[in-house]
């Protein structure tokens, strides 16, 4: 069957393609937008995706789903919204756990401990599926994306979220490294984007242009005001940086404008001395 979506609806297992199902839990908010989406993956065997929080009503949802077919459980990176129910489900199935450690910045999940740990190519093969997993820093040092070979669907996990910007959390996150990694998931075979929140997006070389794009817009703003300023520290510039979003969402805008400065820095194009921002006189190219 071709790849469908539909409306999300928390706690429904809906069938997106042959191989693929969506269950969202029940952890809707600010951040999550309508809840984190966990993909069952395969057929007559199964592959987990990021199992989600370990709320007892979603993995209650998920043993049912799954029943005697689950064999992986993959997350696609550690933060608490994507993780903590794997151990859970591993120890209710005795599925092999695949992902990947980081230290804790005081967002991670310190519970995940992987039966395996993923490197960039890795690949898993089911009896009907294939995954491909693609190492994509930024987000979070230790985030995964993972391809389905045969229908070219890449569950993205928050590298990519339709209809929000992925938030940046220094030093876990890192902006270079974030935008390096949008830019090489243009070298795959990708026909269709599965986000860890929201619906899934269809054209996908679009999507990540315009990501990109936004991002170095955001960028030059940065610099313009810092430039403006002479120097300033985060709190000084949130506003001027992000002004045309809710002053509710400046705390969280901080956390991705330190990211930009941080890579600005390595750059030569801005500098940090005791809390405060200096424009280094160099100019974006």
């Amino acid at each position: 069957m071709a790849m469908k979506d539909q409306p999300i609806q928390q706690g429904v297992v809906q069938r997106l393609s042959r191989r693929v199902q969506r269950l969202t839990a029940g952890n809707a908010g600010p951040m999550t937008g309508p809840g984190t989406n966990t993909y069952l993956v395969g057929e007559r065997e199964l592959a987990v995706v990021d199992p989600g929080p370990a709320l007892p009503e979603h993995i209650d949802a998920l043993l049912a789903a799954c029943g005697d077919r689950l064999r992986w459980i993959l997350v696609t990176h550690t933060h608490t919204d994507h993780s903590p129910a794997a151990q859970v489900l591993a120890r209710a199935t005795g599925a092999q756990l695949l992902g990947q450690t980081i230290a804790d910045d005081g967002f991670q999940d310190t519970a995940f401990v992987p039966d395996r740990e993923l490197t960039d190519g890795d690949r898993l093969e089911g009896a009907d599926f294939t995954l491909r997993a693609i190492h994509t820093p930024g987000h979070v040092g230790n985030h995964f994306c993972l391809l389905l070979e045969e229908e070219g669907l890449l569950l993205t996990g928050d590298h990519i979220m339709q209809g929000s910007t992925v938030v940046i959390i220094p030093p876990g996150g890192d902006m270079q490294a974030y935008i390096a990694s949008l830019q090489c998931l243009l070298e795959h075979p990708v026909q269709v984007l599965a986000p860890g929140h929201g619906q899934l997006i269809f054209d996908p070389e679009r999507e990540i242009r315009h990501l990109v794009a936004h991002r170095l817009q955001r960028e030059a703003r940065v610099a313009d005001a810092l430039q403006e300023l002479g120097e300033a520290s985060l709190d000084e510039l949130v506003p001027r940086v992000y002004a045309e979003v809710d002053p509710s969402l400046h705390p969280v805008a901080r956390y991705s404008l330190w990211a930009h400065l941080i890579k600005l820095e390595r750059e030569g194009i801005a500098a940090e001395r005791k809390g405060r921002w200096h424009w280094s006189g160099q100019r974006l190219v």
